[in-house]
């Protein structure tokens, strides 16, 4: 892939971040209780400590601090995702000389990014996610996408990457954006049985 000068590079070395033991679930529901009665958790956690519990125990299983999990997972159509700069966090923790590289003209459909990164001496690189693509799989019906194409570049090649190469750091959630295009395609998609029905009474 032709590349472009690449942004938002960095080589921050791999680190380990501490977070308290827990013996069990209880411990993390006594710390949810903590951060429930704090006005400095985002709005959507105040005030509910099983929330709090379970974003305790997920940076507990992440190795990453509570107050990150909060500010960076948030709820789309009942579907939990994180935030596209946490995806690209999640890989800076587990790789190394992390690269977002941008490729082909900006402003035009040929715009592309994808991200590089190694582990130990292994080169590695994401799926290069395009302008073109975005516009065949219909994510443009995101307005972030018109509004702020680099940024939401960066992000979804960011969540292509983490999908292959640590699918673990995502626990299964979406990253940002995802949600919202799942569940445009779904409220677009025909209705089967409706058609089905359409059909029986041409029938008849």
């Amino acid at each position: 892939m032709e590349n472009e000068s690449n942004q938002l590079a960095t080589t921050t070395p791999k680190r380990e971040i501490s977070t308290p033991v827990m013996a069990d679930f209880a411990d993390a529901l006594k710390i949810g209780k903590v951060f429930a009665a704090s006005g400095l958790v985002p709005t959507a956690y105040v005030g509910k400590p099983a929330d709090c519990a379970i974003a305790v125990d997920m940076a507990q299983r992440m190795g990453v601090s509570p107050l990150m999990v909060m500010q960076q997972l948030y709820v789309v159509k009942g579907k939990p995702s994180w935030s596209g700069q946490a995806c690209l966090c999640f890989i800076r923790q587990r790789f190394t000389d992390v690269r977002v590289n941008y490729t082909g003209e900006r402003g035009t459909n040929k715009r592309g990014c994808y991200i590089t990164a190694k582990d130990g001496d292994t080169e590695l690189a994401g799926t290069e996610v395009t302008i073109a693509m975005a516009i065949a799989e219909g994510w443009l019906s995101n307005t972030k996408w018109k509004n702020m194409p680099e940024q939401m570049l960066a992000y979804r090649a960011g969540a292509f990457f983490a999908r292959v190469y640590c699918p673990d750091v995502l626990m299964g959630c979406h990253v940002e954006g995802e949600a919202e295009e799942i569940s445009q395609k779904a409220a677009n998609a025909p209705d089967p049985f409706a058609e089905a029905e359409g059909e029986q009474n041409a029938n008849e």
